[in-house]
């Protein structure tokens, strides 16, 4: 079989997407403050990353639990990145808020529960903002392709895939770290693909674990949530990495990128 290279896809002029680079994607599942951002901004800054990630409009399962504060974290996501000269990662929900996501992001995620919300993937298709498309937790390889050739389609081909477990009779962990997929898309697919240990286990003390053999398959970056203090998180606290975690978590990805030839930024 003669493998598909990855087409990279360059955000800036300091970071490029599936090139020599694994890029690790730091940020808080939820904006919440300004204050609770800009700590993890200062410490993607002082690990030389160049993203920061953050939930402005949070799609919970429950319609009790905190859902985003709307543009306003849109807002403190992008006063923190400017401070650190960062790059922004955040979802869109639904299609009126595109505009708003190219106005705040850098990069628009497009999460998991809405894989196959075929308006939104035309939507973002008709723009030039790179997409991060989230595998959906019950959908095939197959299928989530089929999702980023509908943004394909409409002319937008800067797509990031992002495997983010997906549901099986396993209970032990929130979903399960489908990283055969990662080892097949970096071989069978032209776009950069990235895991998310975080949603993967559910767990913080499973997170670098699976994070280091995200990279061992092949992924050209690592998503993973980061919080100054996860016990008062308002939203996936039991997933999210303290910041001492964080500075680990980049110390052992370092390892592995090292190990394949490439490195971390």
């Amino acid at each position: 079989m003669i493998n598909i290279e990855t087409k990279p896809i360059s955000l800036s002029p300091e970071l490029t997407i599936g090139g020599n680079e694994s890029t690790l994607i730091l940020g808080p599942c939820s904006v919440e403050s300004y204050e609770q951002t800009r700590l993890v901004g200062k410490l993607i800054h002082k690990l030389g990353l160049k993203m920061i990630r953050g939930g402005a409009f949070k799609p919970r399962t429950s319609p009790d639990a905190f859902q985003g504060l709307g543009e306003e974290g849109l807002e403190i996501l992008r006063a923190v990145a400017d401070e650190f000269d960062l790059l922004v990662l955040s979802e869109a929900l639904g299609v009126e808020q595109v505009p708003l996501l190219q106005k705040y992001a850098d990069l628009i995620q497009i999460g998991s529960r809405n894989m196959q919300h075929f308006p939104l993937l035309w939507a973002v298709g008709e723009i030039e903002k790179p997409v991060m498309l989230k595998r959906g937790f019950m959908s095939t390889v197959e299928e989530w392709l089929a999702a980023a050739k509908h943004i394909s389609s409409r002319g937008n081909e800067k797509i990031i895939l992002c495997e983010r477990g997906i549901r099986t009779f396993e209970t032990l962990t929130r979903n399960t770290f489908d990283t055969n997929a990662i080892a097949f898309l970096k071989q069978n697919s032209p776009y950069p693909i990235f895991g998310d240990p975080s949603h993967a286990t559910g767990r913080a003390d499973l997170v670098i674990p699976a994070a280091q053999s995200a990279l061992a398959a092949g992924a050209d970056g690592l998503v993973v949530e980061v919080h100054p203090n996860p016990a008062e998180a308002l939203s996936d606290g039991k997933q999210s990495l303290t910041l001492a975690q964080g500075e680990e978590l980049f110390e052992q990805a370092t390892r592995i990128a090292t190990a394949l030839g490439r490195k971390i930024g």
